[in-house]
Formats: C-alpha cells, structure tokens, sequence
C-alpha cells in the first residue's frame, strides 16, 4: 500500500488520491485544519487525476462530521453518483451540555467565522482528495440547513448551489440587501416539521424566548428579491412524486430557486440525495424562458 501511494505521489502529485490511500477523515481519523475538521468519504476512482464533484454537508444540533457519514442511505447516493462527501464537525459550545453546533445567528456571538471555515475546509479537501472546486454543492439538516441558508446569502460563490433541508434563517430575519447576490436554492422541509416549523418557533419561554427561529416562506420571499423574481408565485409546480414541488424561473440568469414539501416531520427523507442530485445536475440545463 506505501509504494502504491508513493507511486501515485510521483505520477500524479499528492493532491490526486483514490479512496484506498485515503489518509484523513474516515473514522475518528478527521482531516484537521487550523479552524476545526472534517470528514469525508470518497466514491470508487478508476483514475485519481481526474477531478470529481463533491457535497458538503453540516450536521444538526450536536452532530459531528463523523456521525454525519453514518446517513448511509444519503452517502451512499452521493458515492453512487461519484461524489465526495464532505461532513465537517460544527464546534462544541461552552458551559453547556448541548453537543457542537454552528455559529451563524447576527445578534449572538460568534464562536468561530463558519464562512472562512467553510472555505478552508472547501480548499483542503479539494487539495488533498482532488475535487473539483466548480462542482460542489452546499447542504445541511436543521441548524445545518440554517448556516447553509446564511453562508448562501452572505457568499453565493462559495459553491456552486445550495441545498438546506429543515433549517431555515432565525429571527430578526436578514434582508435582501444582507445577501451578496443571485443564489442557486433548493429548500426541503416536511409538513408535520414540530422541531423547526415552516412558520418557525420560539426557543425557550413563550412571553420570554432565548432565541426564535425564522420563516421559511420569509426566506423564500427574500431570495425572490435576491434573485429577481419578476412575481410572487412560483411559476412552475408538480406535485406527482414523492415531494410536493414549486419553483422560480423568471428569475435572473445566475439564479435559482426551488422549494420541496414532504409528508414527513424533522428528517432528511429518503429519496431527499437523488433529488438534490438531480436538481444540481440541472442546473447546466438550458433554462426555459
């Protein structure tokens, strides 16, 4: 295996490694960086200088990068597709029994700058597993989804596309003018979501709550303005599937829109990894006037 990877170094450089000689972020073996770590899985490579896309993915409320990896069903596809899964680890809070979470509410203090984070989590792992930078796609579960919604309105560019499940902006919500410019976004959210309700909900007392979670049809009217939308509803709507879909198209060129409705609660479903990888693959489709 050591003269397999050593070979691999010469031919290729020591950016290009296949799943075999994979050296950081299996396991309790995360990939360390200066501002925390991460994990990551590789699909099978007949050839590790080619690049491949990749999913970043942030855990919910005292996750951890490593118990993200354990969604196979949701890992799996991705592998399937010939994606990297990237599952970096949110920090853990101080004076608290809460497990790691992330750092992205405006009137709280910040624990740690989760977009330069990003970046640099983004920036290792292409370097060190030769992923393409072009093709990655942003996505996260509950408070997840919630930092997924504020690094796409803070940093539209920092990947491709974004695609939150169950977590949405907080209150007081960000306005349009907060968002750098036009996003790629799919939301998913189930109906019977009790944890983070579409309309949200108060954390803590009622009449006195620590913190109160957003709206996420606010958040879809704010990236209509973001993007452009030339109207309110939605242009386009199919509700045959699994999902129950509406979604934006009259829109700026660079953008993108789309919100998926599920019968289920606070979860990722099932089917949820084939349908963002749908989604994102279409995005180089010529869009319809």
């Amino acid at each position: 295996m050591r003269i397999l990877f050593f070979a691999l170094t010469i031919v290729f450089g020591a950016s290009h490694i296949s799943q075999a000689e994979q050296t950081c972020g299996l396991g309790e073996n995360g990939c360390k960086i200066e501002l925390g770590e991460y994990n990551i899985e590789l699909p099978p490579r007949s050839d590790p200088s080619i690049k491949i896309p990749a999913m970043i993915y942030f855990h919910g409320a005292g996750g951890s990068g490593q118990r993200s990896l354990k969604n196979r069903e949701m890992v799996e596809t991705f592998l399937n597709r010939g994606y990297a899964v990237i599952a970096p680890s949110g920090l853990r809070r101080p004076n608290t029994n809460f497990g790691p979470g992330w750092s992205f509410h405006p009137e709280r203090k910040k624990r740690r700058d989760e977009l330069k984070f990003s970046k640099a989590v983004l920036k290792d792992a292409s370097s060190k597993f030769n992923l393409d930078r072009e093709r990655m796609l942003m996505t996260g579960f509950s408070i997840g989804g919630s930092l997924t919604w504020y690094l796409a309105c803070q940093d539209p560019d920092v990947v491709k596309a974004f695609a939150p499940v169950a977590g949405a902006f907080w209150r007081p919500h960000p306005s349009a003018q907060d968002c750098a410019g036009p996003v790629k976004l799919l939301h998913t959210h189930g109906w019977l979501d009790g944890t983070v309700p579409l309309e949200g909900r108060p954390i803590g007392p009622i009449d006195n709550p620590r913190i109160v979670q957003g709206d996420v049809f606010y958040g879809l009217q704010l990236m209509r303005q973001v993007n452009g939308c030339k109207r309110l509803k939605a242009d386009k709507f199919d509700t045959s599937g699994q999902f129950w879909k509406r979604w934006w198209t009259k829109c700026k060129p660079d953008s993108a829109l789309q919100f998926n409705l599920f019968k289920g609660g606070h979860r990722v479903p099932k089917g949820w990894a084939e349908e963002a990888i749908n989604w994102f693959e279409a995005l180089d489709s010529p869009k319809e006037g």
